[in-house]
Parts: C-alpha cells; sequence; structure tokens
C-alpha cells in the first residue's frame, strides 16, 4: 500500500495541491480574475486523478477517464439538475464557463507523471509514511473546499431589471428570479443571486452586483431576450406576493422614485437611482406603527433610525466600505505595534538569561513543536474576533489551520532546538507572535481585497 502512495508526497503532486489550497482561499479573494478562476481547475485536474488512482491502482484508466467526463459534465449546464437535488443536503455550487475545458490536458500531463518513477519529498520512511496520509487528508479537504456552495447575495429594497422581446416559454429559477411578463417586456423581480463569496458582506458589495445586474439576468436567460435602450423611460405596476409595487425605469434600470402598497397603505417608498438607492427611504410595518427610515449615499446605507408613532426610537450610524477601509489601517497599525512589542520582551528575555534556558526533555520538545501550532491558531482566532475580521466558514478555516501548522511548526524546532526557550513565559510569547503575525498577514489580504 505504501509503494502506490508514493505520488502523493512527490514533489509535483505536493506543488499543485498547495497551489490549488493558497489559490482558492488567498488568491481568488484578493484577485478575483479569469486567471485565479482557471489556476483551480489547472491544479485540480492534476491532482484528482493520481489521488484517486493511488488509492484504486487497479481501477487507474477507469479514474483518468472519469476525471475527464465528469470534470465535462460538472461544467455543462446539465449538472443543474443534480446540483440542484443536492443542495438541501451538500453545500456544493459552480460556475458554467466551458472555457475551463481548457485545462484537460492536464489529466493527460498527470497521467504521464504517474508513469514516472516518483521522487518522494522526504526522506525517511517514518516521515514519508506521516507526509503521505497528511497530504491525503489535505488533498481530500481541497477537493471538497473548491466546491463549497456559492454566497447568496440578497437585497434589503426591491431589485428589478426590464428587458424586452422575450421568447422563453417557460421560466424556472426557483425563488432566486420572479418574472412578470407585459407585452413585448419582461420584468425580472431579483430576490437574491448566487455569486462568489464576498470579503465582506456590505451595500458597497451589493452595490457592484446591481450595477451590472441587467447584464448578469440577460446572461441567465440566454438568447431569451434583450437590453431596453438607455434612456428611454417606462412606468409599470407590478402585483408581487409582497406587494403592489410601483417602478419608473430609464432602460433596464430602476431609476426614480418606488412605491410599495398593501391593502391601500403605502410601506415602502423611497428613490433609485440607476439601480442604486438613493437619499431618504422609509419602510413601514404593515401592522403595527413602526417604521423605519434609511439614508443612502451613492447605493451605501450611512443612517438608520428607527420610529415608533413618529417618536425616535434609535439612530445609527453605518460604516461605508471607506470607513471600514479606513479602520483596517489603524488595526494594521496596532497589530504591527502589539508584534514589535512581543519582539522586545523576547530579546529583553533572551539577553537576561543567556547562556542559561528552559530545560526540557526530548519528548516534550517535540511535543511542544508539533501542538503550539494549535496555541498560536487560537490565538489568532481570538485576535480576529476582537477586531472583528472573523468570518471564515469551516474550509477556511481548515485551511487556516493546515497553513499555520506547516509554517510554525517548523520555526518551532527551529526555536527550541537552536535558539531555545530561555523562560516559560517565552512559549506563550512566541506563541502570540506568530498568530499577531498571521493576524497582521490575513488583515492585509482582507485590505488588498476591499480596495479593490
Amino acid at each position: 500500500m505504501y509503494e502506490r502512495l508514493k505520488h502523493l508526497v512527490s514533489p509535483l503532486f505536493i506543488f499543485f495541491l498547495v497551489l490549488l489550497i493558497i489559490n482558492d482561499f488567498f488568491l481568488k479573494a484578493v484577485f478575483h480574475n479569469t486567471f485565479t478562476g482557471k489556476l483551480s481547475d489547472f491544479s485540480g485536474l492534476f491532482i484528482f486523478p493520481i489521488f484517486w488512482s493511488a488509492i484504486f491502482p487497479k481501477q487507474k484508466l477507469t479514474v483518468f477517464i472519469s476525471t475527464a467526463v465528469l470534470f465535462v459534465f460538472w461544467k455543462s449546464e446539465y449538472s443543474s439538475v443534480i446540483i440542484q437535488f443536492m443542495k438541501p443536503y451538500f453545500g456544493i455550487g459552480r460556475t458554467v464557463d466551458l472555457s475551463d475545458l481548457i485545462a484537460l490536458p492536464m489529466i493527460l500531463l498527470a497521467w504521464f507523471y504517474t508513469k514516472r518513477r516518483a521522487q518522494q519529498s522526504v526522506n525517511p520512511v517514518l516521515m514519508t509514511r506521516l507526509s503521505t496520509y497528511f497530504s491525503a487528508a489535505v488533498a481530500i479537504f481541497s477537493f471538497c473546499a473548491t466546491s463549497q456552495q456559492r454566497y447568496i447575495q440578497s437585497f434589503d429594497q426591491p431589485q428589478y431589471v426590464l428587458l424586452k422581446d422575450p421568447t422563453i416559454q417557460h421560466l424556472n429559477f426557483d425563488d432566486e428570479l420572479e418574472f412578470h411578463k407585459s407585452d413585448s417586456l419582461l420584468v425580472v423581480k431579483i430576490n437574491y443571486l448566487s455569486t462568489s463569496r464576498p470579503e465582506r458582506n456590505d451595500d458597497y458589495n451589493k452595490n457592484q452586483s446591481i450595477k451590472t445586474l441587467d447584464l448578469a439576468i440577460l446572461h441567465r436567460l440566454a438568447d431569451s431576450a434583450s437590453l431596453v435602450s438607455p434612456g428611454k423611460i417606462t412606468l409599470l405596476t407590478v402585483n408581487t406576493e409582497e406587494g403592489s409595487d410601483s417602478l419608473r425605469f430609464n432602460g433596464g434600470r430602476l431609476d426614480g422614485r418606488f412605491i410599495r402598497t398593501k391593502g391601500g397603505k403605502t410601506i415602502i417608498e423611497g428613490f433609485y437611482k440607476m439601480g442604486l438607492e438613493d437619499s431618504t427611504w422609509i419602510i413601514r410595518d404593515t401592522i403595527s406603527a413602526d417604521k423605519v427610515i434609511k439614508t443612502f449615499v451613492n447605493g451605501e446605507t450611512i443612517n438608520i433610525k428607527h420610529y415608533n408613532h413618529d417618536k425616535l426610537q434609535s439612530s445609527s450610524n453605518i460604516n461605508t466600505r471607506a470607513d471600514t477601509i479606513f479602520n483596517i489601517y489603524l488595526q494594521l497599525v496596532i497589530l504591527v505595534l502589539c508584534l514589535a512589542g512581543i519582539c522586545y520582551l523576547l530579546y529583553r528575555n533572551y539577553r537576561r538569561a543567556i547562556p542559561d534556558h528552559f530545560k526540557l526533555k526530548l519528548l516534550w520538545r517535540l511535543l511542544l513543536c508539533f501542538i503550539s501550532p494549535l496555541l498560536v491558531w487560537l490565538f489568532y482566532v481570538g485576535i480576529m474576533l476582537l477586531l472583528m475580521n472573523y468570518s471564515q466558514d469551516i474550509f477556511e478555516t481548515l485551511a487556516t489551520i493546515i497553513f499555520i501548522f506547516i509554517t510554525v511548526c517548523p520555526l518551532m524546532f527551529v526555536i527550541v532546538f537552536l535558539i531555545k526557550i530561555r523562560r516559560p513565559i517565552d512559549i506563550l510569547w512566541y506563541s502570540l507572535l506568530f498568530a499577531l503575525a498571521a493576524s497582521i498577514w490575513a488583515t492585509y489580504l482582507t485590505l488588498g481585497a476591499l480596495s479593490q
């Protein structure tokens, strides 16, 4: 069994495995472009058949052929039925993009790679065995993580687009879209959109979806409709379960006054500016005398006031994306200062204790090297929660744990066996030091993603 798993610790397999994880959890969040999207396909198609052919060596040819067939099927519209069936039970999702098929030659490259003699990246037998099992666990994780369910972009205020010349007969998008025909026009109500997970769920991110909302919906409908020319004003009233909506369109985008009535009572009124909320919005409760007044600037909420019988109950200011970026800069400064302070404490302890050091038996030193990454991760989570920047899902959490382990563990070996721990408290300081470094890196990536 060990011989057939050697390819899982070969240099090229590990390279594409690490590349897949870094791309899915870091590069996509920072750059979010076509290159990072294709990079996952290229890396995944190399490691996937190698991994499963190592597990089932007698079905190697079947594994490689099945990988190609399943990849083509997965990227086609035909897999939508299966995905819709599995979505309530498993968090999966994918983007239909036939251009991803250019990654298929990676399967052929993987086939020829398995024909050559595997070169292990680690020579000792025990370490190679452990590395093999670790690589296998990480590979399974990466296969699951790259197909995790997409993010749901919802809209607090009603969102519509107007299209013309609809030819489609059966419009079925579950509850994501609602369709209302009016002569040669098609009014599409968007309840939510399935998109890639954003770095921050705020109005700025929502606005990015709205800016190209008509084009996105038109793409979903393929050739069944066309865009309405900008400058053409259309007034329509649409009846929905929530109420009767009076709409004003400029081209295909909401532009102007919006009013929703129900039971003869106005429950929502506000203004749109080419799809984005503008000025003041009033949302009234359908039962009580409560109401909410929201103030928008460039589609971003800056203030929310709650009233009861016209008496102000509460008022809160909301950070815009620019405010959030400024706050993150301050957080980075604080983290760097804390990092510098920890470095000073460690240096002071080192100078005061040298040549003495904290003596530990070999077994305890080894345990310290392997357990300290867990302590670093706990500190990291605590720091990110304190900064209110922790919003990782299960896949990102596991990726962070793996990244911290493979980074901190070698560093702790250097510290414990070469630099040496001078005082017991230094164990805490080193763990906190690495946690601060990880927090600075994560905050920097967040800042880069938000600044784009």
